[in-house]
């Protein structure tokens, strides 16, 4: 069996091959155990990727993207002229690895594959990776694993530190591009994530800025105009200096974790300067504090304390700051363990994963859409769980108020559980009362309702080419069949807000909105169109109003299928979700309000999948 485990990192990637019968070992790619996770873009439409990526970088830096992952939720790169799709940037790094592990095994290719991920990464970032795993030739199985379950795994995998059914590890990982904090508990099939949680703004990217920002501190005052055109390179030749400081500042950080002081080389004008480790530390303190104060809080959603835990391991490379390691001594009263390489755990870690011991919620995600995890606020999706859990969850458990929260097993070691409250008797009563008069008013509605406009018809392709009858809410059949249990809500004819109403003389067909369900300032808006020609008019002028980014993917439900798009700005978000063989669409618009910002495009394509995308 040859089973080959890839990391794709922010910054470098790292690949695992175990063959043969030999224990796993790092595939090499270029005589080195990681390979950046670069992409450079040459004018014929070739992606060039790692070291050699980076050399390109030197002739154009235009056209060069050091770190691909950090750019999941967009869909494209503008590379040069180039646009190239996210998934193919990815693509073109995993097929390196590819290519090079075919060459080690003689030209077979890896029976399974395992591809590891962020486990705050939501369905639609799965499904980038998966697709990106596809196109760079990856056959076969092909399997996800939580980062902090296959770090959990290679901490297990020492001797002596494999922790017993019940117990549980925390995982800090501190990458190049996100910090991300993760209870996992030990089961009898491997391990399960019970908490988890992360800081998208913190890594050893940020790291670098800032120690660039303090360097920039130094010298700027001398040429204050040649310090910003090297902050906003407008030439190829002040592209190529910023590129080569960058990389002058990321060997410096990384020195100062061997070296109490070095030294950064300056472009001239400037001087070299000198920086030391206590230096570097009263930089990056406040961001760590951020995150040794997020593994504690996230320890507790677990129902632990620190001093609980099994252990607290360091992974990413990051993380081998001296000062992580003594502020998280400091903060929680626990010494860190950092093993072997902290760049190669995770990939190591994922072959040791019993395959029955694997999350579900990591498989089966090809062709589903759905985004970059649970924005703040709304409730936690289902959790779906792992072989040898009890039905209906372990006994005892409570839930959380973030998503990404796991029930513990009940035999883990858990804080003091809060007093039942009282029981109120007349509240009981009330309550059943309440009960039937739904149940009553439920009945009469399936009896007495016209068939045409249940939610649970459904219709063919041609009954929907032209709106129908409308019912009091303002919906066709066909529109109830997309809106599924919206129609249910609070609606009314018509486009809701003016800022989404089409002009008066123009008729694009049948409108009418909806209250948004848990999400302030939003409404759903659904239309029947008289033409699908109308309906992209109408829904492609929504889009481009907002302009920034989007976000695009699949979806199907009801018995329906089609396809979305959700865009973002400061004031106001938008999704548009058509189907595919007939007139309709659906709009979730929300407004930015006082002192809040609307959702960012991936968090509304979150909230459409969790709230009003129709089921099956």
């Amino acid at each position: 069996m040859r089973i080959l485990s890839v990391d794709l990192g922010t910054s470098n990637t790292v690949a695992v091959l175990s063959a043969h019968g030999r224990p796993p070992r790092v595939v090499e790619v270029d005589g080195s155990a990681t390979m950046p996770s670069a992409v450079f873009a040459e004018e014929g439409g070739t992606l060039v990727v790692g070291r050699d990526a980076e050399r390109r970088a030197r002739l154009d830096p235009t056209r060069f993207e050091p770190n691909p992952k950090r750019r999941v939720d967009e869909q494209t790169l503008l590379l040069g002229q180039d646009v190239v799709p996210v998934n193919e940037a990815l693509a073109a790094v995993l097929r390196r690895v590819l290519d090079e592990t075919t060459r080690q095994l003689g030209g077979d290719l890896p029976d399974e594959v395992r591809l590891t991920h962020p486990a705050q990464w939501g369905p639609t970032r799965r499904n980038v990776l998966l697709s990106a795993a596809r196109l760079a030739g990856l056959t076969g199985p092909l399997l996800l694993v939580p980062e902090p379950v296959a770090a959990a795994a290679h901490f297990a995998s020492f001797p002596g530190r494999a922790p017993a059914p019940g117990q549980a590890l925390a995982v800090y990982d501190l990458g190049a591009g996100t910090f991300d904090v993760a209870v996992v508990g030990a089961t009898q099939n491997g391990f399960t994530v019970l908490a988890e949680d992360g800081l998208p703004d913190l890594g050893g990217l940020d790291v670098d800025q800032a120690l660039m920002v303090h360097v920039g501190r130094e010298v700027s005052h001398s040429d204050p105009q040649r310090w910003q055109r090297l902050l906003r390179p407008e030439s190829t030749a002040d592209r190529r200096t910023r590129r080569a400081l960058q990389e002058d500042v990321k060997a410096a950080k990384e020195a100062l974790s061997r070296l109490p002081q070095t030294e950064v080389p300056m472009p001239e004008p400037f001087t070299d300067v000198l920086v030391t480790r206590g230096e570097l530390e009263a930089l990056v303190r406040p961001a760590l504090l951020r995150s040794v104060e997020l593994l504690g809080r996230t320890v507790a959603a677990a129902g632990l304390s620190p001093d609980r835990l099994a252990g607290i391991y360091l992974v990413g490379g990051s993380s081998r700051l001296p000062l992580v390691g003594s502020m998280i001594a400091e903060k929680l009263g626990i010494v860190p363990t950092s093993l072997d390489q902290p760049e190669t755990a995770v990939a190591l870690g994922a072959h040791h994963v019993a395959r029955d011991g694997i999350s579900m919620r990591t498989q089966n995600v090809e062709g589903q859409v759905a985004a970059t995890g649970t924005p703040p606020g709304f409730p936690p999706p289902p959790v779906a769980t792992v072989p040898g859990t009890p039905p209906g969850g372990y006994p005892g458990a409570s839930p959380y108020p973030r998503a990404g929260y796991r029930p513990a097993p009940s035999n883990f070691p858990s804080l003091p559980p809060a007093a039942p409250p009282k029981k109120d008797r007349k509240k009981l009563v009330t309550g059943v009362a309440a009960v039937v008069v739904v149940l009553l008013a439920a009945v009469a509605t399936y009896l007495f309702w016209p068939s045409s406009s249940s939610s649970a018809t459904t219709f063919s392709a041609a009954e929907c080419q032209q709106p129908g009858a409308v019912d009091p809410s303002g919906f066709t059949g066909c529109l109830r069949q997309l809106a599924g249990t919206i129609a249910d809500g609070q609606c009314a004819p018509g486009a809701g807000t003016g800022d989404i109403a089409p002009p008066e003389d123009e008729n694009i067909g049948v409108l009418t909105t909806c209250s948004a369900p848990a999400l302030a300032g939003a409404q759903v808006t659904y239309l029947h169109g008289v033409s699908a020609a109308k309906v992209k008019e109408y829904t492609d002028r929504l889009l481009g109003a907002v302009g920034g980014n989007q976000v695009r993917a699949a979806w199907k439900g009801n018995g329906l299928d089609g396809s979305y798009s959700s865009a973002s700005a400061r004031s106001s978000a938008v999704l548009v979700f058509t189907v595919a063989d007939r007139p309709l669409a659906g709009i979730v618009y929300q407004k930015a309000g006082t002192g809040q910002a609307p959702l960012s495009a991936g968090d509304l394509a979150t909230y459409f999948e969790q709230h009003v995308q129709p089921g099956e």
